[in-house]
């Protein structure tokens, strides 16, 4: 009788502690969810507008579409932009600061990376431009109405 009691004791003592572990540890966000809290506290009028899968999607007077993305097949962590067919000199400050931030590469080159790429889609080179900048992979498009840009780092780097 008395076994069966300190065995009914220890399984509750232990469930106890093993809930109160559980309730205790901090809970560990997701790298897109901090990446995009991060961009939203330190770019002006950027806004987090909602999430889904592994895409956290943002909003910014200067673009049509801004998301960041995680866990890709090839990449780590993925920045999109999507902006006029001409790009205002506004568009391209708030890509380079972002991919600044969420990178961890100076504002100043990836400032002129994603300049580099936009200004390249053309006549001669055409309407989809992919380049390496600062270990940085950049995928410029263009459509009659818009351009865009997808900044990946891979998942080896």
């Amino acid at each position: 009788m008395t076994l069966k009691l300190n065995v009914r004791g220890a399984i509750l003592v232990a469930a106890a502690i093993t809930g109160l572990v559980t309730l205790i540890s901090p809970a560990r966000a997701d790298r897109c969810d901090d990446s995009a809290k991060e961009l939203a506290n330190q770019v002006d009028r950027l806004k987090v507008n909602f999430r889904a899968a592994n895409t956290v999607y943002l909003t910014h007077p200067a673009a049509k579409e801004l998301s960041v993305g995680c866990r890709g097949d090839k990449y780590s962590i993925e920045l999109y932009a999507k902006g006029d067919r001409k790009p205002t000199p506004e568009f391209y400050a708030l890509v380079g600061s972002m991919a600044a931030i969420v990178f961890t590469v100076t504002k100043d080159d990836t400032t002129t990376g994603a300049t580099r790429c936009l200004k390249r889609m053309g006549l001669l080179r055409g309407d989809k431009i992919s380049m390496r900048y600062r270990r940085l992979n950049m995928e410029c498009t263009r459509t009659k109405k818009d351009a865009s840009i997808a900044i990946t780092r891979g998942k080896d780097e």
